[in-house]
């Protein structure tokens, strides 16, 4: 009867254990570390950083980390903004209503410098929570969060997580949805971050774990291929680029609300 009960439980935790991700050998160095606020992730400009925490984002000086500037949107309209990223003369962001359901979400756009508030583009409801928006090749992509309990949306959960592109109307062209490797990795939460890397590849972060999924469209199928994961400093949340300094990453620690700057392993090709 033990043996039985070894085997049972044996077979119990295999089922529970997240699968092992594509290996990789060397992942992103913390090269420096900024005071900040931030709770949900940090946009990089070439001279500003960006940090961003619902309804409120800081600016401060790249160099020198001195605040420059504050914006605080009124809670009711901006319950949720999860990340930004500095897109042409915008800081971009993508925001929702999450917790809440029915899922709703927006594109948020604002000044770089004052950080007022230019517009809103809303893409309604039915996808799931937006977590980021990344311009690349002319259009629009972003990514809807899908969550198992606290803040989901019955009957999807997260498998329904979502990578969408649009055209510059914001029209969904296409969508794809995440290999069984990265939701396992992810389970109940989502994918929080994302951005285009110097590489042309895509890079994924998680809710919690100290780890980015490099994927890239398939060739076939509307399912992503997970090329490789690499480690990090950062518990997942929002990631930015830094298109000034190519191989460089931002992220944040939420146990202590730091900005990080990340040094790229010579995997990801500048």
């Amino acid at each position: 009867m033990s043996l039985v009960l070894a085997i049972a439980a044996a077979l119990q935790v295999a089922t529970i254990t997240p699968p092992a991700a594509p290996a990789t050998a060397v992942g992103f160095e913390t090269a420096r570390r900024y005071a900040s606020n931030a709770t949900q992730g940090v946009a990089v400009g070439p001279h500003d950083l960006y940090a961003v925490s619902n309804f409120n984002i800081v600016r401060l000086d790249k160099k020198t980390g001195e605040k420059r500037g504050e914006w605080t949107g009124q809670r009711s309209r901006f319950p949720h903004i999860n990340s930004c990223a500095l897109i042409a003369k915008d800081l971009v962001c993508a925001s929702s209503n999450f917790p809440g359901t029915p899922h709703v979400s927006t594109a948020e756009f604002f000044d770089p410098m004052t950080l007022a508030h230019r517009k809103s583009v809303s893409l309604g409801l039915g996808t799931g929570s937006i977590t980021w928006v990344d311009r690349k090749d002319g259009f629009w992509w972003a990514m809807f969060a899908n969550y198992d309990a606290k803040g989901g949306e019955a009957p999807r959960d997260h498998r329904h997580t979502t990578l969408v592109k649009f055209d510059d109307q914001w029209r969904r062209l296409e969508g794809w949805a995440l290999p069984a490797s990265i939701l396992e990795r992810i389970k109940p939460m989502s994918i929080s971050g994302g951005g285009w890397g110097p590489d042309g590849r895509l890079y994924l972060s998680g809710h919690d774990l100290p780890e980015l999924y490099v994927v890239a469209l398939s060739n076939g199928g509307g399912v992503l291929d997970h090329l490789e994961t690499l480690p990090m400093e950062a518990e997942g949340q929002a990631i930015d680029w830094d298109e000034s300094d190519k191989g460089t990453l931002y992220g944040i620690t939420r146990r202590s609300r730091e900005i990080l700057r990340m040094t790229a392993p010579t995997s990801v090709k500048r």
